[in-house]
């Protein structure tokens, strides 16, 4: 695991080192100047030809952070020169320091900028505080850093990106590399910012947690896969050791859903999968997937209350529908979930439906809900179960339904909000899916997935992921992960499949199918100890 932070975060942080344990800040900025250069001389060696090399640097802290890296790869024999920007007199006392220091160096400081000269640019603009759009100046000389084929490395984090959010601030730095310090920052993990950042190098410059400013934000790693339970642990086990799994889902003559969810639920570890449907969907679903059980909602209540006595946990949504009949399923499985303490997860139809039933709520509190909405989903869920809106970001969206782009833009926030109000773990689906946690102020940023996933599907083999990943939990005695965190798994797992099938099938030619089926080659790797 990974911890994540935003701008406000890492100054904490780097103030309680400077402050609370006495480690100067020249010494910080000799350090994180330090990382940087030994993370671009690597690839500096493999370069043919001559280096020219020119650190842009800006006023405030990082500005030092550049100045520093110039010096220092000055003094390893490399053609590195500074360029300032902004009013000498608002530098801070550490850039001035390390300006001083450089000339004593007779490192080259040069006054006009001709970055076609230079076979690399070194971004030390904007460090983390940056919160406004990028004008003037200071954007000319972006725009013309980009638009030169120079190698670019960016410290700490592309100039121009929010450090909270990702967003483009006007105008932003095209890094190859960006070397950030400590911890990774929120920004870099969210888009458009990922896509700028190139990649990411996260360098231990002395800053460390505090005990006092707890993790907010983390984003899961290949190696907490460890973390999963193995079947191996539970030799002796059988079918129904390792979990049972309702899928109601599916309405007449839509059975799709259904099997993708059901065979992401299959790969990711079910020992049983029943699929609750129309009578009509059962030939389909038999051939397309034998091994799962088929339960005929025809029966009514008396069929609906033995599938809920049968599972551990209940899969609603997938392909439904919104008829009456698929509101009083839904209905049912929640109230009687909650009363055997039975993990949901709401997906789909499920959600849509719960979004015109704000009576419903009921349901959701004190239980063992996690809600999987993507954008849309979200948008209507936010009309009748968040009244958050009418404080905080979305002031002015009190009475209305939030927006696709006012969600996209503050997924953390919604997420996080819609979690604590109705008592549930949320799921926002996205290119960067967020996991909040109700009974914290936590999230999991996701950082696994490629686009090729953005493909009919996806999310049902999603649900699917996740309730076999629930199951393998429930079936772990020694089991102390709560439930966002397992969700954070399943994500996780989801996205990890999709590379693996992006890297066999191309992001074009990937269906949700190869997602199921490399979720189970990512697992086998898992268990055993192979490379992922």
């Amino acid at each position: 695991m990974k911890r994540i932070v935003g701008g406000s975060e890492m100054k904490a942080l780097d103030g309680y080192t400077i402050t609370g344990m006495g480690v100067p800040s020249c010494v910080l900025m000799e350090r994180a100047a330090l990382a940087v250069v030994d993370a671009m001389e690597g690839h500096l060696a493999e370069m043919s030809q001559k280096q020219r090399i020119l650190c842009v640097c800006g006023g405030g802290n990082n500005g030092g952070d550049g100045v520093a890296i110039a010096r220092i790869l000055h003094l390893h024999g490399y053609n590195a020169e500074i360029y300032m920007l902004g009013n000498p007199n608002h530098r801070t006392k550490e850039t001035r320091r390390q300006l001083k220091i450089a000339e004593n160096y007779q490192v080259p400081l040069v006054n006009n900028l001709a970055a076609g000269e230079y076979t690399t640019i070194v971004d030390a603009i904007f460090g983390v505080g940056l919160d406004r759009p990028i004008e003037g100046k200071y954007r000319e000389v972006i725009q013309a850093l980009n638009e030169v084929s120079a190698w670019k490395v960016a410290v700490d984090l592309p100039s121009g990106v929010c450090s909270n959010t990702g967003r483009e601030l006007g105008i932003a730095f095209r890094a190859d590399l960006t070397v950030t310090f400590a911890f990774c920052k929120t920004g870099l993990c969210f888009y458009p910012g990922k896509s700028l950042v190139g990649k990411i190098v996260v360098a231990d410059i002395g800053i460390y947690e505090n005990p006092g400013l707890p993790a907010r934000k983390a984003a899961l790693e290949k190696k907490d896969l460890q973390k999963l339970p193995l079947r191996l642990r539970a030799a002796n086990g059988n079918k129904g050791t390792f979990g049972k799994v309702l899928v109601v889902a599916g309405s007449k003559g839509m059975c799709g859903a259904a099997y993708l969810c059901a065979e992401g639920a299959f790969a990711a570890g079910a020992g049983m999968v029943k699929i609750l449907t129309d009578e009509e969907n059962r030939i389909p679903l038999q051939t397309l997937l034998p091994e799962a059980m088929f339960a005929d909602d025809a029966g009514g209540n008396e069929a609906w209350v033995n599938a809920m006595h049968w599972c551990d946990i209940v899969v609603i949504g997938p392909g439904l529908g919104q008829s009456e009949k698929s509101a009083r399923k839904t209905e049912f499985y929640l109230a009687h979930a909650q009363r055997m303490g039975k993990p949901v997860l709401l997906d789909a139809d499920g959600l849509n439906l719960l979004s015109k039933h704000p009576e419903w709520k009921k349901y959701l509190q004190h239980s063992q809900v996690i809600c999987t909405p993507h954008l849309g989903e979200m948008s209507r869920l936010s009309e009748n179960f968040m009244t958050s809106k009418k404080s905080g970001l979305f002031s002015e969206a009190a009475d209305r339904v939030l927006s696709i782009p006012e969600i996209q833009q503050n997924l953390i926030w919604t997420a996080s909000n819609f979690a604590r109000e109705n008592g549930v773990v949320c799921v926002l689906k996205d290119a960067v899916t967020v996991v909040a946690d109700p009974k914290r102020d936590f999230c999991w940023i996701n950082q696994s997935g490629n686009p090729g996933m953005a493909t009919a599907g996806s999310g049902d083999v999603l649900s699917g992921i996740l309730a076999g990943v629930l199951c393998a939990f429930r079936s772990d005695s020694e089991n102390t992960v709560d439930l966002a965190e397992q969700a954070a798994f399943g994500v996780f797992l989801h996205g990890l499949a999709g590379d693996k099938a992006a890297a066999e099938k191309g992001t074009y030619g990937m269906k949700a199918g190869d997602i199921a089926r490399a979720a189970a080659k990512v697992l086998k790797d898992r268990e055993t100890m192979q490379e992922l």
